[in-house]
């Protein structure tokens, strides 16, 4: 695996930082595949995201079908993310 230079790791963390949160797990898959063996480790480092992150990346990638229970224009599915607060009194 060759690292990228410190300037392209400066532009690619500017990159990662503009991205919503869908596209930061494809950017990064795409990033960790490019580099091979060690990809991974290194872009979770990078980014400082989890490798778990990039493996769902991955996935979502390499089987479109994961996607295809997001709505359009939206970044889960129905019912993920946090719960609403529900008032007690």
């Amino acid at each position: 695996m060759k690292n990228p230079d410190e300037f392209t790791e400066i532009l690619m963390l500017r990159h990662f930082s503009s991205l919503q949160e869908k596209e930061k797990r494809h950017y990064a898959a795409v990033e960790a595949q490019k580099l091979g063996h060690g990809g991974r480790k290194y872009i979770s480092d990078l980014f400082g995201i989890s490798e778990y992150r990039i493996r769902t990346g991955i996935q979502e990638l390499e089987n479109p079908a994961l996607l295809a229970d997001i709505p359009q224009g939206k970044q889960r599915c129905f019912g993920g993310g946090r719960k609403k607060r529900r008032s007690t009194s």
